[in-house]
């Protein structure tokens, strides 16, 4: 399994990184977890392909994790020429969502009559299921008033990924991360809390329930990236664009 982060920037791109987008491969497959608006940049400055993407795999319904869905789908369309099928899962309400994305950015796109075939799964948290030949497992994580936030493990056989998503300090994380190769987590803000986002000293004090071989932090502020130096004297990656890993 090769995982790469494609992006890694918070909703305001802090530090000029693109929104959230992780790319893994495993046994000459590949999905993507998360696409955010600004995610195709990085993703074709990397040399990507949108028609070497099998399935897609949303954590979340806000625009810096799903909102470059509709340039995804409609290069697909227009400038790949995409032929396969496309799978698309995500939380409840992800197909009407990105149909009014679609709408608003691209009048009458909801329109299109597509070369490919693409479909929506929707799961709640919790959910487990096979995508692109991986197997997925959901985690429901601290992130939105109204629930609808997951984090994912990856699994291919051989190796376990597991990402966060957004969310603040909760229990699932303990299982999401447990004995993974590689744990992605989100620690938005520094010393101060943020509402529904993980700040460092709060997962600071709870590292030791982490038993991930190896953790990477992202989707980060100001304020957290001013921890970089404790964060990487306790064995923590900060995470970049284009930062790859072979588990």
């Amino acid at each position: 399994m090769k995982v790469t982060i494609v992006g890694s920037g918070d909703a305001f791109g802090t530090g000029g990184k693109a929104h959230t987008c992780i790319k893994v491969d495993f046994s000459g497959r590949a999905l993507l977890i998360d696409f955010g608006a600004s995610s195709m940049t990085s993703f074709k400055a990397l040399g990507y392909s949108v028609n070497e993407i099998e399935a897609i795999a949303i954590t979340h319904l806000h625009g810096d994790h799903f909102g470059g869905l509709p340039f995804f789908l409609l290069d697909a369309a227009y400038g790949s020429k995409r032929s396969a099928p496309l799978i698309i899962a995500g939380p409840p309400g992800l197909r009407d969502t990105i149909m009014l994305a679609l709408e608003a950015l691209y009048q009458n796109s909801s329109k299109i009559v597509w070369c490919f075939a693409w479909k929506v799964r929707e799961y709640e948290p919790g959910a487990a299921f096979e995508l692109a030949g991986a197997r997925l497992r959901t985690f429901p994580v601290k992130h939105m008033a109204e629930g609808g936030a997951s984090g994912i493990r990856v699994e291919d056989g051989r190796r376990i990924f597991a990402f966060t998503g957004d969310s603040a300090w909760t229990r699932s994380l303990i299982e999401l991360s447990r004995d993974a190769d590689l744990c992605l987590m989100e620690c938005y803000n520094g010393t101060e809390s943020a509402p529904y986002h993980m700040d460092w000293s709060t997962l600071k004090q709870n590292l030791p329930f982490l038993k991930a071989k190896r953790i990477v932090l992202t989707h980060m502020n100001a304020s957290a990236m001013a921890c970089r130096a404790e964060m990487e004297a306790l064995g923590l990656t900060l995470a970049k664009d284009g930062l790859s890993f072979d588990l």
